[in-house]
């Protein structure tokens, strides 16, 4: 073998086992893809509601609601309700029975919907051209201080960068139980063929955009990036949006006294007449309910005697 096929048959093995080393080294340096974070145990039922200003419209998106939903499927955290294209479907079928044409014992009527205990509203970090605006970007500066109010646009196609905000709010007290900002940029795509698994469910949920576009899979990120900030935030405030709440308040439909005790025979506070609103403690004697009237009178009341407020 002449010394220049000697050298070649060396040199060869040595470059493809180099090369194949390299391409593992670069593989296992690749950062794990994202994780949705989860709960043991759910905090509450959910909607997730689409922001007025429809923000992603003009840049090819569909709604972040299709998005948000699989972050809230997966984390196992909240309950999800359809108050979306679900919700219009049940409609229409209640229409139908309510209408006789649904067979017997089809069991579709009133007073089966669960109530939602939290609305989730994703939204973008908007431009904060003046210091106490009325836009999302004051607003939210003003919140969590100087960061999302330094923050000049919410997503940027030429520097690939995104900038969101997730708020959750009660129901029943229309307190907001948590805002967070999440942030996002081209760089942290970063996790080779792990990341088509994580992208994979948004395409089947109807958020495709989300999967196949670079500016969607920044967006997507900037959503986790808040969405995980406000389970932590959540997890350990523990809230119990039914316990924490106040009992809904009763209107009287017949006339009836209030009393100082739960008997009929102790002392009257006062007269009730129709329609006048009374608020329950959560106080419960048999029948007798312990409520307190506008004016701050408390006393106990037979619950035969008024009705749920509408």
């Amino acid at each position: 073998m002449l010394p220049h096929q000697r050298l070649k048959s060396v040199v060869l093995p040595f470059l493809a086992v180099s090369g194949l080393g390299l391409m593992l080294c670069a593989r296992a340096a690749d950062p794990p893809p994202p994780e949705i974070p989860t709960c043991d145990k759910k905090i509450g039922t959910l909607a997730v509601t689409e922001p007025e200003n429809r923000w992603w419209l003009q840049y090819n998106l569909e709604s972040p609601e299709a998005l948000i939903k699989v972050f809230v499927s997966q984390s196992k955290c909240f309950t999800l309700l359809d108050r979306g294209k679900g919700l219009a479907a049940a409609q229409q079928e209640r229409a139908l029975a309510g209408a006789g044409e649904m067979r017997g014992g089809s069991n579709i009527g009133k007073g089966q919907m669960k109530a939602a205990d939290y609305v989730l509203v994703p939204d973008v970090v908007t431009k904060n051209s003046a210091a106490g605006g009325r836009n999302l970007g004051g607003l939210v500066g003003g919140l969590l201080g100087g960061v999302a109010g330094a923050v000049v646009g919410g997503i940027s196609l030429k520097s690939k960068t995104a900038d969101v905000v997730l708020t959750l709010t009660d129901v029943r007290s229309t307190e907001q139980v948590a805002m967070e900002q999440g942030h996002a940029k081209k760089t942290d795509l970063g996790w080779g063929a792990g990341g088509g698994a994580f992208f994979g469910g948004f395409a089947a949920a109807g958020a495709s955009s989300y999967a196949n576009t670079e500016i969607g899979q920044v967006v997507t990120m900037a959503y986790l990036d808040a969405f995980t900030k406000l389970v932590n935030q959540v997890k350990g405030q523990s809230p119990n949006a039914k316990a924490d709440n106040v009992t809904q308040s009763v209107t009287m439909a017949k006339p009836g006294k209030m009393y100082a005790s739960a008997s009929i025979k102790a002392k009257v506070v006062r007269e009730l007449d129709p329609g006048m609103t009374l608020y329950p403690s959560g106080e419960k004697d048999g029948l007798f309910w312990k409520v307190s009237d506008e004016l701050g009178n408390e006393g106990w009341v037979p619950s035969t005697l008024f009705q749920l407020a509408k």
